[in-house]
């Protein structure tokens, strides 16, 4: 029988160099272990962890490799997990934080080393602050004869840490299944976020007898029976409560549980941003979004409460001064996990543990439906403002562009806004009628976040209309995934909103009245771009109508762009006169 023995200088020589790396935390190096061949069950390292990847429940793998995880690459190959590999570093983490937003379960990207994994850093923290479940994985040089020295050398591990709940090293292979079952369950606990595992190569391609580790997934506990009783007495005193309702409930479960909530308390709703369709917009209870940081028409009833009941809330979506800025609303607050506080949101009473069923337990609770004529009241002023018919202008304006994409989308269709003035026009007009139909970020607020989210949810949702809606700014950070789409054949339809400049800075750079400056550009044409890809192009003409252009190219089933001039000049008319001005009357 032949022994095969892991050299000991080896093992020497990663130690003596991890005690050197200082502060960054690695894991503790094992003593070399021996090895019988044909007698155990030894696995390559790289193997190991993909496997673990697979015991995870991972499906989908978002990347770009390079020389320094070819080990990686190679036993992601022979596994069952689909990898796409998109065109910069930057696409695959937003599209890894789209399908944790949207399935709950940690999405998956990874980079090589260098320059690749600093590439990965907006996605990671746009992942880290919409709550969005992520694990990134970039490669490293070798811990022990490093032939290459410095070359693409930086630390990663101490510049992800500030940027996500936790960055690690793996420096023993043995260690791979508990640090990756780690990672997961941190990235997925509540409130979720992302965890980044660097590999280095020469761990990656070592053998290891450490053995999968099973998978156990996370069970909330059911809220304390006295603080459901205590919500439900706050409620029942009040004279007129409101929910705001935040990206933390956008589950499906919850989703139906609030709906009928306020059906039999007739309790109104409101939703941030981020949490836009928990609550059907078409139920009689719906005060729909909050859009612009300012006060809005719909804050004019949200004015009118002296109880708000925040659900799945985090203080990023939609800052609590906005709403309890005189700070005099109590507050209720119903979560997974109990509040970080704020100066302007500090609750009266939280009520933690399974958000449905808090919810559920609370309405049995409340037996009476009441009636808020002021809130009614609201809600007939903002549909009536919603539904007005949009001026027809060419370009066109923001209303006129709302009101196309909602006549093409059904209830369950899906669009992706980029970042840009035009998500204030879609959280504030657009209606939606299902969880997570509307995916925007308003945390990280991150331009070129659009495409690669929307190729997220047509790969999750193939049966849907999926739209993204980008700036032309937006659009051109990470058009090159237009090929990414076509190579994987995952036919969205990018609306590119084209005004030759950053428009949401302009209007703000009005407002602020200051002379125009710096902030208008030139552009390509966005229908030959898309040709020159290889995919169908539109451009909207003045005698067009977009709702049609919209219904061909979504007819086509294939990745097609539309590009439609828009007219921002009502910007600031609307954002700082309008609203500027606006006195309720409620």
């Amino acid at each position: 029988m032949q022994i095969q023995e892991l050299p000991e200088k080896k093992t020497e020589q990663r130690t003596e160099k991890l005690q050197k790396i200082g502060p960054v935390k690695m894991q503790e190096t094992k003593p070399p272990k021996k090895i019988e061949i044909g007698m155990t069950k030894s696995i390559k390292a790289s193997d190991l962890f993909v496997a673990q990847l697979e015991e995870e429940g991972v499906e989908y793998i978002f990347g770009l490799p390079g020389e320094e995880n070819l080990d990686f690459l190679e036993s992601l190959r022979k596994s069952d997990i689909k990898v796409i590999i998109t065109r910069h570093e930057q696409a695959a983490a937003f599209m890894a934080a789209a399908y944790g937003r949207l399935t709950g379960k940690a999405g998956v990207c990874f980079s090589t080393l260098g320059p690749g994994a600093t590439n990965l850093v907006t996605g990671v923290a746009q992942a880290q602050l919409t709550g969005a479940p992520l694990i990134s994985i970039s490669g490293q040089k070798a811990l022990v004869d490093n032939w290459q020295a410095r070359f693409q050398l930086v630390d990663v591990v101490r510049m992800m840490g500030p940027l996500c709940k936790k960055a690690v090293s793996i420096a023993d292979p043995g260690m791979i299944p508990t640090v990756i079952r780690n990672a997961f369950k941190l990235a997925e606990n509540e409130r979720p976020g992302a965890v980044h595992l660097e590999l280095p190569e020469d761990v990656a391609e070592e053998l290891t007898d450490a053995k999968v580790q099973k998978r156990t997934d996370i069970e909330y506990p059911h809220p304390a029976p006295a603080a459901v009783e205590m919500a439900a007495a706050l409620i029942r005193k009040a004279r007129t409560p409101l929910i705001l309702v935040s990206s933390g409930a956008s589950r499906k479960n919850i989703a139906a549980e609030l709906e009928a909530f306020a059906k039999k308390t007739g309790i109104y709703l409101v939703h941030t941003q981020m949490g836009k369709g928990v609550v059907p917009d078409d139920s009689s209870r719906s005060l729909f979004a909050t859009g612009i940081h300012a006060h809005d028409y719909v804050n004019c009833g949200i004015d009118r409460a002296d109880l708000i009941i925040t659900v799945g809330y985090d203080v990023v979506e939609y800052p609590p001064y906005l709403w309890n800025g005189t700070l005099d609303k109590q507050i209720i607050n119903i979560d997974f996990v109990g509040s970080v506080p704020d100066r302007y949101f500090n609750p009266d009473l939280e009520v933690i543990g399974d958000i449905a069923t808090t919810i559920r337990t609370l309405g049995d609770q409340i037996l009476q439906t009441r009636e808020f004529p002021a809130f009614e009241k609201m809600r007939t002023i903002l549909e009536d403002r919603i539904n007005a018919p949009a001026e027809k202008h060419y370009p066109a304006l923001p209303a006129e562009v709302v009101q196309a994409v909602r006549k093409v989308m059904d209830r369950e269709d899906i669009i992706s806004l980029d970042n840009g003035i035009y998500k204030l026009w879609f959280s504030r007009n657009y209606k939606a009628y299902a969880p997570n139909t509307v995916l925007l970020d308003n945390a990280l607020a991150t331009m070129g976040a659009g495409l690669p989210a929307a190729m997220t949810a047509k790969i999750l949702n193939p049966e849907k209309k999926v739209l993204a809606i980008c700036g032309d700014g937006g659009f051109l950070m990470n058009c090159q995934e237009l090929e990414t789409a076509l190579r994987y054949r995952i036919p969205v339809v990018v609306l590119v909103l084209n005004d030759n400049a950053f428009g949401f800075i302009k209007w703000k750079q009005q407002k602020m009245h200051f002379e125009p400056f710096a902030l208008d550009y030139g552009n390509p044409n966005f229908a030959r771009l898309a040709e020159s890809f290889g995919a169908p192009g539109f451009q909207v003409k003045e005698k067009d109508d977009l709702a049609e252009v919209l219904d061909m190219a979504f007819a086509l089933n294939k990745v097609t762009v539309v590009e439609c001039p828009i007219d921002y000049s009502v910007n600031y008319e609307t954002f700082s006169i309008e609203l500027g001005n606006l006195v309720c009357t409620l």
